[in-house]
């Protein structure tokens, strides 16, 4: 029998190749894409395009100078820019853009050897590259500018108010965060359109559903009861449509490559982002913790593809009897 070994991601209908995969995620981030060019306009198509653009050269640059195979074909690259961008704010300057892509694919994809190979999320890698890089472009108070393109950006993010009691009367209801009339990063403003890509995405089985499921829980069980003791003003409900809590459940921690192969792997994981993301939200001087809570959790996917391992049918092999 012929066994083929080769790198993540790894599927079950060969129909569905890496290319496709990717297409799916880029299909199903339309909804979010066209809310984040309503609401933000001009400032969304300038940074989707320089991330996608940056991301497709660096890769082809690391490959022409290591000897492998120059192209994009795979289309990974591109999905990485278009994450990446709409994790930012709009108003991050063109640089953060620029070198939050270069690094996202030389140190978070290319350096681990190329696509399935690298153990964090590239763009959440670029991400906190320039988090912590360029702090005042991209803290709380980058989001808010005089003249900005929509009325509703000129109040700070809704994870922001929420973390003041005297002003958490301020946080927007449903409506607003369904279709996304609040401050934000360009891709966490709608719960509506990032859940009508993700439902999309688990039907197709393009993603595994029990990561965003686990997700979920894990952050709304430990909401709930941060509530009770007084830890958070808002409710339970508010943080699950408030931020990017939803779009790095389905577009981010969803990664085939970064994330577990097992099924009880599969909701550790999930379920670990979603108590970190509150633990984050809740006691760190950060508003949001969804990409610090990947990137912990991405680091132990090694050990819950180790721990997780499925018993074979008919049982595990009989130890062989000492000589």
């Amino acid at each position: 029998m012929n066994v083929s070994v080769a790198s993540s991601p790894h599927f079950s209908n060969m129909k569905q190749g890496t290319r496709q995969m990717m297409v799916d995620v880029i299909l199903a981030l339309i909804p979010t894409i066209a809310v984040s060019v309503w609401i933000f306009g001009w400032y969304s198509i300038l940074h989707i395009g320089i991330c996608v653009l940056t991301c497709s050269l660096t890769e082809l640059v690391w490959k022409k100078l290591a000897g492998m195979p120059a192209s994009v074909s795979d289309a990974s690259g591109p999905l990485t820019g278009v994450i990446l961008a709409l994790s930012l704010p709009w108003s991050a300057p063109i640089y953060v853009s620029v070198l939050g892509s270069i690094f996202a694919i030389a140190i978070g994809k290319m350096i681990f050897g190329g696509l399935g190979m690298n153990l964090f999320n590239p763009a959440m890698v670029g991400r906190a590259f320039v988090m912590l890089s360029f702090a005042g472009a991209l803290g709380a108070s980058a989001y808010v500018y005089d003249g900005a393109p929509a009325d509703a950006l000129t109040q700070a993010t809704p994870l922001t108010v929420a973390r003041d009691v005297a002003t958490a009367q301020e946080f927007p209801g449903l409506w607003p965060l369904l279709i996304g009339k609040t401050n934000g990063s360009l891709g966490e403003t709608s719960s509506l359109a990032i859940l009508l890509g993700g439902i999309f995405l688990c039907v197709r089985r393009t993603a595994a559903w029990q990561i965003p499921t686990g997700v979920v829980l894990g952050a709304v069980i430990p909401a709930a009861f941060f509530e009770l003791l007084g830890f958070t003003a808002i409710t339970a409900f508010d943080h699950l449509f408030a931020g990017s809590l939803l779009f790095g459940a389905f577009f981010i921690a969803t990664d085939p490559v970064s994330s577990p192969i097992t099924p009880k792997g599969k909701w550790i994981f999930g379920v670990g982002i979603g108590i970190l993301i509150m633990i984050l939200r809740t006691f760190s001087s950060y508003p949001e913790g969804v990409m610090f809570a990947v990137l912990l959790m991405n680091s132990v996917v090694p050990l819950l593809n180790r721990w997780t391992i499925p018993t074979p049918v008919g049982g595990s092999f009989p130890e062989k009897p000492n000589a």
